[in-house]
């Protein structure tokens, strides 16, 4: 790496969701943190609540506002509300992928499954890759020198660090590394990205179980408990 970085910009994953059902719930409203993501949320502002954050911005889902909040009332931010953070769209959203209930060994559902590249089953990757990065740089120009937190999504913040390492899209939704109230960090000097890390503030919290990728409205969905 070349230069030392300026300015940070985090991509959090929001906290476990209360989903029993093993709803595959995309961007529909309705679903919160459960109790268990609620602490995760905790632990992201006692962890990096510390830190040279001077600028909050979140997905407008319940789950990602939620996760923020904590964060917020440490630093004493105000959290921007940010469209281009949001979940990606997915033809399976409603559907259930619980034990028991997967949608996938309907027939009727495999010919949205014939392009894993796009995908054929949802928002096309460059477009998810095009709105976080638009959001990315409105973040670093506002924390300018300073760090800045993106509260989204799995898919998105896995998709837009592929892009950001040049890797190919085709991935298995299982080994995504964007675990739950997870950071992906972006390191600029001065506008050019200079490296990505990542780290898991919350990880202590995470179910051996849910280490696995977990109902992702971009990804082919896979089978698991919720």
């Amino acid at each position: 790496m070349t230069g030392t970085p300026d300015t940070i910009v985090h991509l959090l994953r929001h906290g476990e969701v209360h989903n029993p059902d093993g709803v595959l719930y995309g961007r529909r409203d309705g679903f919160h943190l459960s109790d268990l993501g609620h602490r995760m949320a905790e632990r992201i502002a006692e962890q990096i609540g510390h830190r040279d954050i001077v600028h909050l911005r979140s997905s407008p889902l319940e789950r990602a506002q939620e996760t923020g909040r904590p964060l917020a009332k440490a630093l004493g931010l105000d959290i921007v509300t940010d469209d281009r953070v949001i979940e990606s769209t997915n033809v399976f959203e409603g559907e259930q992928f619980g034990p028991g209930h997967n949608a996938l060994k309907k027939p009727s559902t495999w010919r949205h499954l014939w392009n894993p590249f796009k995908p054929s089953w949802g928002e096309p990757y460059k477009e998810v890759v095009a709105r976080m990065m638009s959001a990315v740089h409105d973040a670093r120009r506002e924390a300018q020198g300073h760090e800045g937190v993106l509260v989204s999504h799995q898919l998105p913040i896995w998709t837009t660090r592929l892009a950001a390492e040049g890797r190919s899209f085709l991935h298995d939704p299982r080994k995504r590394q964007c675990t739950l109230c997870s950071l992906t960090s972006f390191h600029f000097v001065g506008e050019r990205l200079a490296q990505v890390s990542y780290s898991e503030p919350a990880g202590d919290l995470i179910p051996t179980g849910d280490r696995s990728a977990p109902f992702s409205a971009g990804g082919a969905p896979e089978e698991k408990r919720p």
